[in-house]
Formats: C-alpha cells, structure tokens, sequence
C-alpha cells in the first residue's frame, strides 16, 4: 500500500480534530493514520505553544499578542462563513490592525480550515439556538406490564418541545406497528397536535420510526430529521426526561394493566410540569400555579402515586 504523505498543516487540522474524539472514539473510526500518532501530533502542537519561544530573543518581525491570537481563533471559531478579510475587519473594529494573511497563518497553525470548509460545518449547538422555537424531540421508553397474557413490553412514546421543556405522552402499545405508528403521527399534525408550528423534529433511527410515520410528518411540514448511530448525547433533552420519568415513577412500580399504567403516566406529567423545578429553565416551573412565591398561608404536601412524588406549597386562604 503507498504511503500517504501529509503536509504539516493537514497533520494539525487532524491533531486538534483528534484530540477532540479522544482516543477510545478515534480507535472506533477507520483512520489513514493511527490514534496514537494522532494523539501525538497533537502532544507536539502543545509543547510548541508551551515552549516558551515567544520569549526568546530574535530578529525580524514582532511576535502577534497572544489577545491577538486567541480572538482570531474566536471569530473563526464561533463564525464558520467568515473569510480571512472578514477576521481582519473585525479585529480592526476592535483596534487591532494586522494583515489578512496573518489571519490565515494563524488559522492553520492552529488547525483551523479556511471558511468555505468551515461553513460546511454546523455545530449541533448553532443548529439549536438558530431553531430553538420549532424544535421537538421524539422517542421511545418501554416498561414491563402484567396482562392476562402474562408480563409484556409496552412501548412508550413521547414528544418534547425543546424550548418550553413541555412533554406530550403520544400513547403506548405492546406492537408499534407501521398502523399505530400512522395514527400517532396523524395526532400529532392535526389542528390540535402537539407539533402544531414545529417545523423539526429530532429522532434516533429506530425502525419504528417507518417511512410512512416520516412521510406524515413532511407532508404536516414537521420535518424529521434522523440522529446519527449511537448519539443519544444529541437528543439529551428527552433523553433526560425518559430517565426522570424512570427512575422517579416507572422502575419503583409495578404494573396490573395498562390503564394503570397510562395513569401513572398521566399523574407523573402533572407533576413533572407544575411542580418540578428544572435546572434547564433557571429552577423554575415550567406551568407555575399562581400560588407560587407567595409567603402567606401554611405550607402543605401535595403527593402522587402513594408518595413518590411531592411538591410543597402555599395552602390558598
């Protein structure tokens, strides 16, 4: 096999990309070159930085401040369209001065690819914020549940909107077939759906999630858009909710049926939007009771499920 030769700003690009991945996902990707020589590159590019050569005494043109430097990186970085020009436009607007060629040296000593590269690339979090307002997130749980016919899987799906944290409790079936999966799809895209005025809407690539489910949705103009294999990570907002609704409700209970366990499910959302606080949303509630903050009256205990969920509160004069 010939040998693949790279220049030395093809081995930073890769360095800082695989210092990224680190060593245990880079040993899962079919590499031209090996993690370990990946990850060494990367180890000289910091003892470069950290070789102190800045302060060495030398000739020709002065060293560019390091402020310099690490707001080129941040322009690059967090505005994947701008140019070398654009860089050096902006530095100018905050009173650095420098040529658009310094721009670009500095962007590939540190690994950085030109624009037309970058703007290829979409980071999650930039797709988010740019979409935050009609973002939903689908998925299933599944819990035990004893039947007549003994103890079966039933399949659990629900929606979330990403901005207000809201849940939607889809349904649940011990078969979901491309039938149910139709159904559901047309309850949620009707006049009253759940994903009325949503335009995205994020899922893994379970098989359960069939063409015909998928076609609704485009035609309903709530586009799915499918997850990469084994990224649970990029659907973490319902992925966090699954395992509250969990290890909060489901796994401390035992199931006769399946009206009892939609009742379960149907007093865990009650809880789990007036009276449990998130951290993703400052501590707060997502539907707060008016009674909420309110200094006056007795404090008493609100519970669900024979206690497993509690909430305190201002008993209303």
């Amino acid at each position: 096999m010939k040998r693949i030769r790279l220049t030395d700003d093809q081995r930073r690009i890769l360095a800082v990309k695989g210092k990224a991945l680190g060593r245990k996902t880079l040993r899962e990707l079919t590499t031209i070159v090996t993690p370990d020589t990946i990850l060494r590159w990367h180890r000289e590019l910091v003892a470069k930085k950290g070789d102190h050569s800045e302060k060495r005494k030398s000739v020709g043109r002065p060293r560019i401040r390091h402020v310099i430097v690490d707001l080129i990186l941040r322009f690059a970085q967090e505005n994947p369209s701008w140019g070398y020009d654009r860089i050096q436009g902006a530095l100018a607007n905050v009173g650095y001065h420098i040529s658009d060629t310094t721009v670009g040296n500095i962007l590939k000593q540190h690994g950085i690819e030109p624009a037309p590269d970058r703007q290829r690339q979409t980071t999650w979090t930039t797709f988010l914020k740019a979409h935050w307002d009609v973002l939903a997130a689908i998925d299933f749980t599944t819990i035990e549940v004893w039947t007549k016919a003994g103890l079966i899987t039933y399949y659990l799906l629900f929606v979330i909107e990403l901005k207000t944290r809201r849940v939607h409790f889809a349904g649940c079936t011990p078969r979901p077939d491309e039938t149910w999966m139709t159904q559901i799809a047309r309850n949620l895209t009707d006049y009253e759906g759940f994903l009325l005025g949503k335009r995205y809407l994020l899922m893994d690539r379970d098989t359960k999630f069939c063409r015909a489910f998928r076609r609704i949705l485009k035609r309903e103009d709530a586009r799915p858009l499918l997850l990469p294999p084994r990224s649970p990570n990029l659907n973490a907002f319902i992925e966090r909710f699954m395992r509250s609704l969990k290890s909060e409700a489901l796994l401390r209970m035992i199931f006769f049926g399946e009206k009892a366990l939609r009742r379960a499910v149907s007093s865990f959302l009650e809880h789990y939007h007036g009276e449990r606080n998130h951290q993703g949303l400052e501590n707060k509630l997502i539907q707060p009771a008016d009674e909420v903050g309110q200094l006056a009256g007795k404090i008493e205990c609100r519970e669900r499920l024979g206690g497993l969920l509690k909430y305190y509160q201002r008993k209303a004069a």
